[in-house]
């Protein structure tokens, strides 16, 4: 658990976003506390991927304010959010398939000291090692997940955005992306997530934000959740 104390590393407030004509976010407020690993739960279309992208700076527009680490970043290019420390995992995972698993680790450039090390990247996923010369899209979904997340490790990141990380995979995969999450919240990150699968997210989350129509409705603690009649609750959010 993170400490009730925490500072918090970001700080949301009447966040707007649109995608050209198209506005996606309609005033999203909420916090993530240094250390802690925080999740985006809602249904398809709820705004919670745009929020991750709108935090990145890739929407065409964004208004309100982005305070991270006291900075307010809303007004920072994409490049100027990563410099900042803020990475991010996409859903469609971008691995480039004419290069190595190893080559895709290398990709991006470190932005700041602090990134982990290749030896540190394979204990946390050694699928990844014993892959190392395949190319990358011969992986399977899991490991293509794996190295989606690995690569943004050795950049010097410390604020991970992670957009549905475990989307089709096996449960055995999912319990191994855990397992690596949870490692990562061990060794300082904080952890924005975007996930469909609550049962995932509640095993890993300290706190959950429910996303509707592009705004922050309830929000819930890890604690709460241990009250059926807050998973209820839960439940009828997620409902289709």
């Amino acid at each position: 658990m993170t400490p009730a104390n925490a500072p918090s590393i970001l700080e949301v407030r009447d966040l707007q976003a649109w995608y050209g004509e198209s506005k996606v976010l309609h005033g999203m407020n909420f916090s993530v506390n240094k250390g802690e690993i925080a999740t985006l739960i809602g249904r398809n279309g709820a705004g919670k991927t745009s929020t991750l992208r709108s935090i990145m700076g890739l929407v065409g527009k964004r208004t309100g304010h982005l305070y991270f680490e006291g900075h307010d970043i809303v007004t920072y290019s994409p490049d100027e959010v990563a410099r900042k420390g803020v990475a991010y995992c996409p859903e469609e995972r971008g691995i480039f398939a004419s290069l190595s698993v190893h080559e895709n680790l290398l990709l991006p450039p470190i932005i700041k000291p602090g990134g982990m090390s290749i030896d540190a990247i394979h204990q946390l996923f050694p699928n990844l090692l014993e892959r190392r010369n395949s190319q990358g899209t011969k992986l399977s979904g899991g490991e293509q997940q794996m190295l989606a997340i690995a690569r943004i490790l050795r950049t010097g990141a410390h604020f991970l955005l992670l957009d549905e990380p475990t989307e089709g995979l096996a449960p055995v995969i999912v319990q191994q992306i855990a397992f690596a999450i949870q490692q990562l919240k061990k060794l300082g990150f904080t952890v924005l997530l975007v996930e469909q699968n609550f049962n995932f997210a509640s095993q890993i989350s300290d706190h959950f934000y429910v996303v509707e129509q592009g705004a922050v409705v309830d929000q819930f603690s890890r604690k709460d959740i241990e009250d059926p009649k807050v998973l209820d609750q839960i439940d009828k959010y997620l409902s289709v």
